[in-house]
């Protein structure tokens, strides 16, 4: 049957059709009452379908409030634009600026080999390894960044640890590529998976996630197999080095979601809660750096402890699955380690470069964490000014020593030096050109964009009022209450941006709280770390979407594994914020801040 003409322009079109088709839909909120929550309501709304279908990039849906806000009454232009460039983006980018030197000297690289190296060789401690790292890096560096750097190293070591199956799956490709080149109607790997990553709407960095989809051409991906299945073959058997893969790559992209929640910076939601509770509340509210770590610390790694308890039931089964990922022998072992001890030895020796910027790095973490910790007087006291100091200052400040530190000390009075000068004098250890290429400009956008409604939401009265009509749930316990948020956030998450989730639904639980007397870091701290519990869809984050790639795994593969590892993480988010979060914010009782 022929597809008639307007259906498929209907489907071509489908994207500028939505994106015009939004507005008018939701435009009886402005034009039924004058009153300011619906306008503000009706620009969120439809910034919330661009933002979860994506019609528009990101980053251009969060400078609508640019213009919505003023047209409507809501802000002025110059208080919209205001809260684009708060000190919350400037340490963001600081932190950014600083993960980037980190990169640039190669010393993240250089950590990551030294701990796989040491931590053992077998399966479940080469997936310690991988988890470790990850979790680690991605707490400081961006996690697509971290993501992308980890999948070549595990394709390394699943060619050592499977050298059979890589050869039989390259012979598989040559007769695909020989049926291909005859006329058959094939789908291309490499090509096709490179497309598919690079498209995706969610990554940030589109170089790493090109080059990390490069890695694993040699295996058969999901079209080819559909596509032979359709033909009458049945679809390939899943030998062990599939099943390993699956397991490592899950493995790097969970440690990479969770390693973010671990500190302030390590997540755009982490700093879009800590925003709104400091330009809401004057006083203190005892949620800080420190305090920040002290809690989400353990939460982090008791998930990360499930997540590769979950994967080696689901694909090693513990030493009581059949068919399960046998364990490697002696031998494979020792060509795993060196694989890892030449690829560490292609680094060099340390360099003066990375001596520099892992001080700088370390300094940094403890200006952080010491500025204002509570339990003592914190550094910025020595400061007697009435002018606030915030971590924002300390993060800049480390980033104008990376432009302004040289990256190799030269001693001239040397009798290297004095014998062979160099011709010219040694970089800094960051220069700009670094930065311009990686700093994802479309994350500040988007945290500019979420500040804005959170910013209207309070002043036009929205959130106010959205908090009121929750006021219900105070039949509720508040630990139910706190489980019905956390599981919400994490099932949005899966199919919106965790920034747009964060901005979103972040200043209606802060007066939600409020209105029926509950802290209001009860609820949205946990909303906050269920941002970042995006596990079931490839599109979900872009460590999903890399090692979705990388894996060639199936979608069901990777919702099996992440349902469960959703409902394990809003289970240890709930316990620790009923525990541990009860005796370090004391949330079972109002604070007085609240009234600030």
């Amino acid at each position: 049957m022929r597809t008639h003409p307007l259906t498929i322009w209907a489907k071509n079109n489908w994207r500028f059709i939505f994106t015009f088709l939004v507005p008018l839909v939701f435009a009886i909120m402005p034009i039924m009452t004058t009153r300011q929550e619906a306008k503000c309501g009706y620009v969120i709304l439809v910034m919330a379908c661009y933002w979860m279908t994506e019609v528009v990039p990101m980053a251009v849906t969060s400078l609508i409030p640019v213009f919505a806000f003023p047209m409507f009454g809501i802000l002025s232009t110059a208080e919209c634009c205001l809260v684009y460039m708060k000190a919350t983006n400037v340490m963001f980018l600081g932190g950014l600026m600083v993960a980037i030197g980190v990169e640039h000297c190669n010393l993240h690289k250089r950590i990551a080999l030294l701990v796989i190296l040491y931590v053992g060789q077998s399966p479940a401690r080469l997936m310690a390894g991988f988890m470790l790292v990850t979790t680690f890096l991605s707490m400081w560096i961006s996690n697509t960044a971290t993501t992308a750097m980890m999948v070549p190293i595990v394709n390394a070591i699943l060619d050592e640890l499977y050298p059979n199956d890589s050869r039989k799956k390259r012979d598989e490709m040559e007769i695909t590529d020989a049926v291909n080149h005859s006329g058959l109607e094939m789908v291309s790997t490499g090509a096709e998976n490179k497309g598919f990553v690079t498209d995706d709407p969610r990554s940030q960095i589109g170089a790493d996630l090109a080059s990390a989809s490069e890695v694993n051409p040699d295996v058969m991906t999901k079209s080819e197999g559909k596509e032979i299945a359709e033909n009458g073959d049945s679809e390939p058997k899943r030998t062990e080095r599939d099943l390993m893969a699956r397991a490592l790559y899950l493995g790097v992209a969970y440690s990479a979601n969770t390693g973010g929640t671990g500190v302030v910076t390590g997540t755009a939601p982490n700093l879009v809660m800590m925003s709104i509770l400091a330009n809401s509340f004057s006083s203190p509210t005892g949620l800080n750096f420190a305090t920040w770590i002290a809690f989400n610390l353990p939460g982090m790694i008791i998930c990360n402890v499930l997540a590769w308890l979950w994967l080696q039931f689901l694909f090693m089964g513990l030493g009581c699955k059949k068919g399960g990922i046998q364990k490697a022998s002696k031998e494979r072992e020792d060509a795993v380690r060196r694989v890892i001890s030449q690829k560490y030895k292609e680094l060099g020796r340390i360099t003066q470069h990375e001596v520099t910027v892992l001080i700088l790095f370390l300094i940094l973490v403890a200006l952080w964490l010491f500025r204002a910790p509570g339990f003592i007087e914190g550094w910025s006291a020595i400061f007697t000014h009435d002018k606030k100091i915030s971590d924002a200052s300390a993060a800049m400040l480390i980033v104008f020593l990376l432009f302004a530190l040289p990256s190799r000390f030269e001693v001239p009075w040397s009798k290297e030096y004095k014998n062979n000068p160099p011709r010219t004098g040694p970089q800094p250890c960051l220069s700009w050109a670094p930065i311009h290429e990686k700093v994802p400009w479309n994350i500040v956008l988007l945290l500019g964009g979420g500040f804005a409604i959170a910013e209207a939401a309070a002043k036009s009265g929205l959130s106010i009022w959205l908090g009121v009509q929750f006021e219900g749930l105070q039949v509720l316990p508040k630990e139910a209450i706190v489980f019905l948020v956390s599981l919400l956030t994490a099932m949005i998450t899966e199919v919106a941006s965790n920034t747009a989730t964060a901005s979103i639904l972040l200043p209606v639980l802060k007066e939600m709280a409020i209105n029926i007397k509950v802290n209001p870091i009860y609820l949205m701290l946990p909303a906050t770390i269920c941002c970042s519990y995006a596990f079931m869809l490839p599109v979900a984050t872009a460590p999903n979407a890399i090692v979705f790639s990388a894996a060639n795994m199936k979608s069901t593969d990777m919702m099996k594994a992440g349902f469960v590892m959703n409902m394990l993480c809003i289970l240890v988010i709930n316990i620790m914020i009923n525990t541990l979060g009860v005796a370090m914010f004391d949330l079972h009782n109002m604070p007085e801040w609240t009234a600030s």
